[in-house]
């Protein structure tokens, strides 16, 4: 099975998280984190800036690497780096994404996920990481 490398940003402001929803292709509609495949020569954090800049035309600040998941999809084995984030500078603008909103912790289990974020989502859930609630800027 192939092996897709990608980056996302959870990107923190206010206590709430921010969460893109996919505008076209088979998940059309599911929300989750931005960020993309990173190119040849390309450190993963180096792809994220570049990333969202590209997809939200923003600058962003890596913190941490928070968790690396693991998801079989049925075509392929997703390898997700997700890094904590904020951002440094502009206003976000939608360059890929259909509709974007900025989600409490009580507020995520309402949306639709895409299944690989929906882990993500699960361990944050679980552990009601405070990370996410306290260093929000």
């Amino acid at each position: 099975m192939k092996t897709v490398e990608v980056v996302t940003a959870i990107l923190i402001k206010d206590n709430r998280i921010f969460a893109a929803q996919r505008a076209s292709g088979e998940w059309s509609g599911c929300l989750e984190f931005p960020g993309g495949k990173t190119e040849p020569g390309e450190t993963a954090r180096e792809a994220l800036v570049r990333e969202i800049r590209e997809e939200l035309n923003i600058e962003i600040g890596i913190d941490s690497l928070y968790e690396t998941v693991e998801y079989d999809y049925p075509s392929f084995h997703l390898s997700m780096q997700c890094f904590l984030c904020h951002i440094v500078s502009g206003n976000v603008e939608l360059k890929v994404h259909s509709a974007a909103k900025w989600l409490g912790l009580n507020e995520i289990d309402s949306e639709l996920w895409l299944p690989a974020n929906k882990t993500l989502l699960e361990k944050i859930r679980k552990e009601n990481d405070p990370v996410f609630f306290l260093n929000g800027t």
